[in-house]
């Protein structure tokens, strides 16, 4: 009977959210000094000395954090098995006193989970989905079932960064409820305008591979954010173009270009990368901004996928207010 009742209510659930076309998202409580916290490995592997070292970080503070059983495992490239990585997310989500999940590292692994996790215990326990890169396909998840979520540093970064990081502090004020508002210099490819709508988004080459699929980014209302590593400005091109031709960028409120690091130029293109996303929007009326400070850079501030935004582009400021 049990069982019944929670399947109707999941159904249910589901209707509510698609009936209000994702444009209320349900925000899990802010954390407060005393808070426990999960650190779980989704993704790649990671040496446990750099999880320590997070431990200490989330410590000072004020936070209690409880790492998952195979976070440190070890599977070829990944942290443990499919059934090793999924049990531990699974258990987090369902842990009614954590109150955020902190994933440990992206890499790749995290598309292998995301069919199997269950959303019944945490619709009671709403908490906190920290992280980015491979991190993306979570955010999606967790954008499908309704929830708002916060593309972030990970765990490592806690570890590897200074304690007055700007992208690891703009993660604990927002943990704590302190909204950020940014602002970043001008950049000459900038469409100005302003927009207010949903911000959404995260490494362009994961949620592109959810393309077509019930993970999709709902264009409707979204001001979209893409950053990415290590991709060749030739894909990434041929990832924009997916975009535009499916309907997906005329539909959007404002685009905002993040960091794309660690490629190198492709001359064959006969322009640098960001003046080629340039050309692929320029036909779009909303506001566009490039080198914004979120990716696979050390100031990756955190954004809050799921919140209400208002993103202003002048000629002499790019704003961002949650």
């Amino acid at each position: 009977t049990n069982k019944i009742i929670i399947f109707f209510y999941v159904l249910l659930w589901h209707s509510i959210i698609k009936a209000i076309n994702m444009d209320n998202f349900i925000f899990p409580s802010y954390l407060q000094e005393g808070d426990k916290v999960a650190i779980v490995s989704p993704s790649g592997k990671i040496d446990k000395n750099l999880l320590k070292g997070a431990q200490e970080r989330l410590a000072s503070w004020g936070l209690q954090s409880i790492l998952g059983k195979h976070a440190a495992a070890a599977s070829g490239k990944y942290a443990g098995s499919i059934n090793q990585r999924l049990d531990d997310f699974q258990h987090a989500m369902d842990a009614p006193d954590v109150k955020a999940i902190f994933c440990s590292r992206g890499g790749y692994g995290a598309v292998h989970i995301i069919e199997q996790l269950r959303f019944e215990q945490f619709c009671k326990s709403p908490k906190w989905l920290i992280g980015f890169s491979d991190i993306t396909a979570l955010h999606n998840l967790f954008q499908y079932h309704g929830f708002a979520s916060i593309h972030a540093p990970m765990a490592r970064h806690l570890s590897v960064e200074p304690e007055d990081n700007a992208g690891t502090l703009s993660l604990r004020n927002t943990l704590l409820g302190q909204l950020p508002t940014y602002n970043c210099a001008p950049h000459k490819l900038n469409k100005t305008g302003e927009a207010k709508g949903i911000i959404k988004g995260g490494n362009l080459a994961v949620f592109y591979g959810l393309r077509g699929t019930k993970y999709d980014i709902i264009p409707e209302n979204t001001i979209l954010y893409i950053e990415d590593v290590g991709e060749r400005p030739h894909a990434i091109e041929r990832m924009m173009y997916n975009l535009k031709l499916g309907g997906i960028l005329e539909r959007l409120s404002g685009l905002i270009i993040g960091q794309f690091t660690e490629y190198d130029e492709d001359l064959s293109l006969g322009k640098p990368l960001y003046e080629a996303i340039a050309d692929i929007v320029k036909e779009y009326k909303y506001p566009v901004c490039f080198d914004f400070p979120v990716g696979h850079v050390a100031q990756n501030m955190a954004i809050v996928n799921g919140a209400q935004v208002e993103l202003t582009v002048t000629s002499k400021v790019v704003e961002l207010k949650f």
